[in-house]
């Protein structure tokens, strides 16, 4: 069990920010983080020392969301290929654009992002996790995490430009934004205040 704690315990804060994403609800995330952390605790013998246990409790988190909505909507998972570790993109001229928003409105651009895009995003863009973490927590393979988030960021992109108020559709220049990573302003876990 202290193991457990030691490993699970400084994960409660990205795990209830990337659940407040996915479920868009308080309540819900609160419930998503808990019966993750009751589901990672019950099935521990099963993780393996040594390997990385952050992508296995986001995992977790993110299978305990899917079954909780698969009566709403099918979504197909497909099996990881073993393919070689490729760092996240640490700044594309897309995400420098996307550091200069306005947060809302990047906040709103990522709200509307269907699930498949919204989960990579945030898992790489506010989480900074890499590729290779987040093609294990969303079982699927490297070069789907790649595409997916070039589509998430290109749709981001496309609806700042679109919303008349956006700094994307005119001054781009936003003084005292930061975030973790630098690409996506204050959307880590102040993102719902």
């Amino acid at each position: 069990m202290a193991g457990f704690e030691e490993l699970a315990i400084p994960l409660f804060d990205s795990l209830y920010n990337f659940a407040r994403w996915l479920a868009q609800n308080q309540n819900d995330a609160e419930d998503l983080v808990q019966e993750t952390y009751l589901k990672a605790l019950r099935s521990y013998a099963s993780f393996e020392p040594g390997t990385n246990f952050r992508p296995w409790i986001f995992q977790i988190l993110k299978n305990t969301f899917l079954s909780s909505r698969s009566k709403l909507e099918r979504r197909m998972t497909v099996a990881m290929d073993s393919e070689e570790d490729l760092p996240a993109t640490p700044a594309t001229p897309e995400s420098l654009l996307i550091g200069h928003s306005d947060i809302d409105a990047v906040r709103c651009a990522i709200e509307q992002l269907p699930v498949i895009f919204r989960e990579v995003i945030l898992l790489c863009d506010v989480e900074d996790a890499s590729y290779r973490e987040i093609a294990e927590i969303l079982s699927i393979p490297i070069g789907t995490v790649m595409s997916r988030l070039a589509r998430a960021r290109k749709m981001v992109r496309a609806s700042l430009r679109s919303t008349p108020t956006a700094p994307l559709s005119g001054d781009l220049s936003h003084p005292g934004l930061t975030s973790r990573n630098g690409i996506l302003p204050a959307l880590g876990h102040a993102g719902f205040a």
